[in-house]
């Protein structure tokens, strides 16, 4: 039929909109037309979906549209009101919603699947299961990047061992019931469906604060692949292929962090770091962190033929980064080459430096990456730290005993002069030390980012 070739096509088109976006957003230059084409192969999805019922005898608008009206409406507010800091937290939760709504859906085909195939309750039970994990691992993970929980309140002792055993119950109790075929228990699958919950939120319980990153990009996988198991329950093809491409876009990501931090995903998931510890002003021995007034700083810059900046999440925390772009204009125009290191897990999330450099109408060019930045540092006159610590950690390099070792770093020290602003002598989201601050090369200027960058911009007016 006629109607059937427009769906089709609408689904295609879709489809193509979905591939070319995810292709425009590997680059930051072209992230925002992505957004867009992948927001109209969206739009042309949901129109098919909304006409290929016409075909059927049970049309439910009215629920569409409600349930339409009221995620826009939400969605609508939280775009505009959600802090850049605050982005990790509401990506966790949209990763969140996603589980859930592959739990719904899997939830209503198991209990009402006429003439269940072997194939289909197979597949409804495994999106019950990635969708559930999904849910309550994302809800945690935003739960730890909000501040409302903390990893010592939530792991057990061997928490791994719970986790292990958590999965293969959840495992066992999902057999049993593919097993039972149409005849399965409704009090089973309740159940199951309350285990996949529990393991979720276990599962990211043990997980260090300093690889949320990777938490939340693997989360975003699972979401992917819920959704692709969803569209094999209901035969549509656009959820199937979105899908696909959720989740692999999102376990390649997970892949290049671990990379990034030079350990496997294994080592993450059971041998996460982070989570706190408090530290003095000095590090070992006699060693004492120096300080270096905003005038000297703001002099160092001024007269400087190189600058990198780092930004870490301190940057974010203190909306920093358009005072930051101004000492970058002040810099440049005085005839200093100002550049930015970003590191591939700066900040809560992948991106969350380049988007708030983005915001602040920093030029792309100027984004060096992890390797392009080492390579510019010997040569670079200043280096300054705003907000990054683990990211900038020399124990990665030379400390065995460190969480961190072996975890590729930008290489600050091998600059001629490094200034570091934080507010205080606390450790970075691993919750360890970090040498870089008594190093003889480094500075530290003490204070809000925002606020101590807003004085050196004055200071480099008067000059």
């Amino acid at each position: 039929m006629a109607i059937d070739f427009f769906i089709n096509l609408a689904y295609l088109l879709g489809a193509v909109g979905f591939v070319w976006g995810l292709r425009l957003l590997s680059s930051p230059d072209t992230a925002r037309r992505g957004n867009i084409y992948a927001g109209v192969g969206m739009g042309l999805a949901i129109i098919a979906a909304l006409v290929a019922p016409l075909e059927g005898a049970n049309n439910n608008y009215g629920w569409i549209i409600g349930g339409i009206a009221v995620g826009a409406i939400a969605g609508g507010i939280s775009a505009r009101r959600i802090q850049m800091t605050a982005m990790p937290q509401m990506v966790s939760i949209f990763n969140g919603l996603g589980g859930a709504c592959a739990v719904v859906l899997a939830m209503v085909e198991l209990v009402n699947m006429s003439n269940p195939t072997a194939g289909g309750i197979g597949i409804a039970l495994l999106t019950l299961l990635i969708g559930g994990v999904a849910f309550t691992g994302s809800l945690l993970a935003f739960a730890k990047l909000q501040g409302l929980v903390w990893d010592s309140t939530i792991t057990l002792p061997k928490h791994n061992i719970i986790n292990m055993v958590l999965l293969v119950g959840t495992l066992v109790v999902g057999v049993m019931l593919y097993l039972q075929g149409a005849d399965m228990s409704l009090g089973l699958l309740l159940t199951f469906m309350g285990l996949t919950l529990v393991y979720g939120f276990s599962f990211v319980a043990p997980i260090g604060g300093a690889d949320m990153p990777v938490v939340i990009s693997l989360l975003n996988s699972f979401t992917g692949l819920s959704a692709a198991a969803a569209g094999l329950i209901y035969g549509n093809q656009l959820m199937l292929v979105g899908g696909i491409l959720v989740g692999a876009s999102g376990t390649i990501l997970t892949v290049l962090m671990c990379e990034a931090m030079n350990r496997s995903l294994l080592n993450v998931l059971i041998g996460g770091f982070g989570g706190g510890g408090g530290s003095a002003a000095k590090g070992t021995g006699d060693q004492v962190a120096k300080e270096v007034t905003v005038n000297d700083a703001a002099i160092q810059l001024y007269y400087s033929q190189s600058v990198m900046i780092v930004p870490g999440y301190g940057l974010a925390v203190a909306q920093a980064q358009k005072v930051c772009k101004e000492v970058d204009d002040l810099l440049e125009a005085n005839g200093v080459d100002v550049k930015y290191a970003i590191h591939p897990v700066a900040g809560r999330m992948p991106g969350h430096m380049n988007v708030l450099l983005a915001e602040a109408d920093v030029p792309y060019p100027k984004l060096l990456d992890l390797d392009d930045a080492n390579d510019a540092i010997p040569n670079t006159d200043i280096v300054v730290i705003v907000g990054a610590n683990d990211v900038v950690n020399p124990s990665a390099l030379d400390d065995p005993g460190s969480p961190i070792y072996g975890m590729p770093v930008l290489n600050v020290w091998e600059a001629k002069h490094v200034i570091v602003l934080k507010r205080s002598m606390s450790p970075g989201y691993a919750g360890i030390q970090n040498p870089l601050f008594f190093h003889d090369k480094n500075r530290m200027l003490f204070g809000d980012a925002k606020d101590s960058l807003s004085k050196v911009v004055s200071e480099l007016k008067n000059l």
